[in-house]
């Protein structure tokens, strides 16, 4: 994956906006006003941080190397990953989404419910 196809992933949820609230280097995926990850899309390698159950923030830093503590985020709940080729695209946008769904699930009900398709 690159930083076009990360980028092109973190927007492609639902009400989800990219800021640059430190400055223009740090890409700043948010829904509602919370974040759900970030990352600095010209350095290489790539790596985003993306928010996950601290439970499960464990196993994935014991199981791979490219998944540490979140850089510069509450540890318990971020994690930082290398976009290094070790972890398929497929589980990386798995975890980009369960990222995104954590933020969601803390929002109050009627932010949840405008974020959802509207059926036809």
């Amino acid at each position: 994956m690159d930083a076009e196809e990360l980028k092109s992933a973190c927007l492609g949820f639902p009400g989800a906006v990219e800021e640059f609230p430190f400055d223009r280097e740090v890409s700043v995926f948010k829904v509602a006003g919370k974040m759900f990850a970030l990352s600095r899309l010209a350095e290489l390698p790539l790596q985003v941080n993306t928010k996950c159950d601290p439970e499960t923030a464990l196993h994935l830093r014991a199981t791979y190397p490219a998944i540490t503590a979140g850089y510069h985020m509450n540890k318990k709940h971020w994690n930082t990953i290398t976009v290094d080729g070790s972890i398929t695209d497929q589980m990386l946008l798995g975890l980009i989404e369960d990222s995104y769904d954590l933020v969601v699930q803390s929002l109050p009900r009627a932010q949840r419910e405008a974020l959802k398709p509207v059926q036809p």
